[in-house]
């Protein structure tokens, strides 16, 4: 096997296995909701798209493991990590958090329909905390392991610069 093909495999790796980090913080979440009957707030809902990113940017790089693909694995997991520092600060009141909740479409409801939604969907606050590990929240937890992901994008795509040579 030519070293540019074992640099390749290796850099294919390193970008799955930071996918497959990010696939499982989103499966985590998704459990939490789902199994542990914990509704996400507006900053949790916002942490889940540049996971769900990262999975997908994780697939294209494992098929075409370049730099540039690596980059962009790591800006998607940099974000989400940026998003839980700023949702882990709102939770200590280290800082205001949005003043808005989420809400799904409303148009074509009767007043009877919307007030029935209303009534039945639960109040999530973004600067409360409904779970935490060794003192830190879920967005204190996505924000530290969301940074070591994007640690390991940035080996990915280091690695992957030996692929184009």
């Amino acid at each position: 096997m030519t070293r540019k093909a074992v640099e390749g495999r290796n850099a294919a790796r390193l970008g799955l296995l930071a996918a497959a980090g990010s696939a499982a913080l989103l499966l985590g979440a998704l459990g939490f909701q789902f199994i542990g009957d914990m509704p996400p707030c507006k900053l949790c809902i916002w942490q889940r798209w540049p996971h769900l990113a990262a999975v997908l940017i994780g697939l294209v790089f494992w098929r075409f493991p370049r730099p540039g693909i690596g980059l962009l694995g790591a800006l998607a997991a940099a974000t989400t990590a940026g998003i839980g520092i700023y949702h882990a600060g709102v939770e200590r009141k280290w800082w205001p958090g949005p003043d808005t909740c989420t809400a799904g479409p409303v148009a074509g409801m009767s007043p009877d329909e919307l007030f029935e939604k209303i009534m039945h969907t639960p109040l999530v606050r973004c600067d409360e905390i409904p779970w935490q590990f060794l003192g830190i929240s879920m967005a204190g937890w996505n924000a530290i392991l969301s940074a070591l992901l994007a640690l390991l994008w940035l080996m990915a795509a280091r690695a992957a610069l030996g692929v184009r040579g």
